[in-house]
């Protein structure tokens, strides 16, 4: 359940359709919406700008309170996770374009580019909306 949830809140923001001028942490929520649900969270940041120089946690992108708001052509990770202590920890990472989305007026989606699979023996299906499932 753990896992899903995380999947879960991986592909709500990841599909999340926003306006321009956007921050980062007015989205973050709904990485985290899916464990809220049931009383969980995770002690760690959503994600994090990814550099061009080698520098993988590249500020100003990011989704704490801080950053920059997020823009047409800004690459982010996307990693929410949970962890328990002494018996295991989750995270999954996707790496994502801030691209413009296909709306009347001019909004802002993802574009993930990552190409990593995600572990199907650990997803129960049953959780998912239709939506999260395509």
């Amino acid at each position: 359940e753990a896992y899903t949830r995380v999947l879960m809140g991986s592909i709500d923001l990841s599909r999340l359709v926003f306006p321009p001028n956007t921050a980062g942490g007015t989205v973050e929520s709904f990485a985290r919406r899916a464990l809220w649900d049931v009383g969980l969270n995770y002690g760690h940041g959503t994600g994090h700008g990814i550099g061009n120089f080698l520098s993988v946690h590249e500020w100003p992108v990011g989704f704490q309170s801080n950053n920059v708001p997020l823009a047409a052509g800004m690459f982010t990770s996307i990693e929410p996770g949970y962890y328990r202590d002494g018996e295991f920890g989750i995270r999954i990472e996707d790496v994502a374009l801030v691209v413009e989305a296909q709306t009347k007026k001019p909004f802002l989606t993802f574009e993930v580019v990552s190409l990593v699979p995600y572990d199907r023996n650990l997803i129960d299906l049953s959780l998912l909306s239709p939506e999260q499932v395509q």
